[in-house]
């Protein structure tokens, strides 16, 4: 009922002025689609999307489709840093602009949790419930459907500028625009292969690993005359064999819980989400206060401001508590940070320094100490020159701020 409740979130003239940008490329970040007679078809170009071009597909009926508009639009890029600290998962974005009276995709459902936030005119939504228990929270999306394959739908509803429409993943859903409006959304998307089953995807590799390591059972040779008695042909046949067979099968997995690394596997899952993650928005003061802000400048015929000079009583704290992750890897202990991540997915390789372990109990210090400002004389480190050194080293990565800005200007 508030038609402007997401106003200055994102808008087709936003749109437009990313095209003049002269980033945008087709097929990189913009698709241009149709749907008719139940068929859906993609119409890209090669090379840049010149606005000329984009909107003479626009206005003989396709729909465009911006991927990842949070590089393009600053405030979608704040909105989705926010969600991602939220949900602890890659929080994503599409925009869809549709002419007045088109459709711009088949029916299908998604892997992703959407949250479809109308951002202008209006569209007639169609929602279908997962039509098998195998499609309930599915691990990955489905093909384009037909009208054939959907039953009956669940919900058909209209949504105007400033409505919220969810659904989970495997959810059937198509959209069309009505004859006397166009239509602009933005589908936030969430939790994506964030599932117990991709968790021990990591885990159960792992764990027999260490089992083989370090426990003979399981390096322990296989009956000689299994083949005879195993297998689907003797699955009906009463063999004591059998019996033991499948004990000593059951006995081994459920033995393989006390070698699986969970925690280990959690933080290989964190220091992958941390690579997925946008980069901090940051506030004014907090630029003042970061390495971001720092005033080093040339004046007087040479550099001025350049040194950091944090001391024992200089107070400091994390950016934000979710933008760090300490790994113990074979190399070492890794700490990754998403403070030098693109607003480009993946444009970037995961960004992590290889931390003394003498520091982990610092970091660790500085995570449960947040949001609070700590001196860094209170760092758990060895010498002063010890808490002085990880301090600047941070700071310089952007990822401690100061509570007062090191250098007045």
């Amino acid at each position: 009922g508030d038609p402007g409740y997401y106003a200055g979130l994102f808008s087709t003239a936003d749109l437009d002025a990313a095209l003049r940008g002269g980033e945008v490329h087709f097929g990189t970040h913009l698709d241009v689609t149709s749907y008719a007679e139940g068929v859906r078809e993609t119409h890209n170009p090669a090379g840049p999307a010149l606005p000329a071009v984009v909107w003479d597909f626009y206005q003989n009926g396709c729909s465009l489709r911006l991927l990842s508009p949070q590089a393009f639009s600053p405030t979608v890029w704040h909105f989705l840093s926010i969600l991602q600290e939220h949900f602890g998962s890659m929080a994503g974005a599409n925009t869809y602009l549709t002419p007045p009276g088109t459709q711009g995709f088949a029916p299908h459902y998604d892997d992703i949790e959407a949250f479809v936030l109308q951002l202008e005119g209006k569209k007639r939504w169609r929602v279908y419930s997962p039509r098998t228990g195998a499609e309930v929270l599915p691990q990955f999306s489905s093909a384009n459907l037909t009208r054939a394959e959907l039953g009956e739908p669940m919900l058909e509803t209209v949504l105007e500028a400033g409505d919220l429409l969810y659904f989970p993943r495997g959810f059937i859903h198509q959209g069309n625009c009505l004859p006397d409006a166009h239509s602009l959304h933005i589908t936030v998307s969430s939790y994506q292969r964030n599932s117990w089953g991709d968790l021990l995807e990591k885990l159960l590799p792992a764990a027999l690993q260490m089992a083989l390591e370090e426990d003979v059972e399981y390096r322990r040779g296989l009956p000689m005359d299994y083949l005879g008695y195993m297998g689907v042909a003797n699955s009906d046949a009463v063999d004591a064999r059998r019996t033991a067979f499948m004990e000593k099968v059951q006995s081994l997995i459920k033995k393989l819980v006390d070698y699986a690394p969970i925690d280990a596997a959690v933080d290989q899952r964190a220091k992958s989400f941390l690579h997925d993650c946008l980069p901090p928005v940051l506030t004014q003061s907090e630029k003042a206060q970061s390495m971001y802000g720092f005033p080093a400048r040339w004046q007087d015929g040479g550099p001025r401001d350049v040194d950091i000079l944090i001391t024992k009583d200089t107070e400091v704290r994390l950016l934000r508590h979710g933008i760090i992750r300490l790994c113990n890897e074979e190399a070492g202990v890794m700490l990754y940070y998403t403070t030098e991540n693109s607003r480009v997915y993946h444009k970037e390789e995961p960004k992590f320094l290889e931390i003394d372990p003498e520091y982990t109990e610092s970091i660790e210090f500085l995570l449960s100490s947040y949001p609070n400002h700590v001196s860094v004389d209170t760092l758990p480190c060895a010498t002063l020159e010890d808490k002085i050194s990880l301090a600047t080293l941070l700071f310089e990565k952007g990822v401690l701020t100061t509570k007062k800005p090191l250098v007045q200007v």
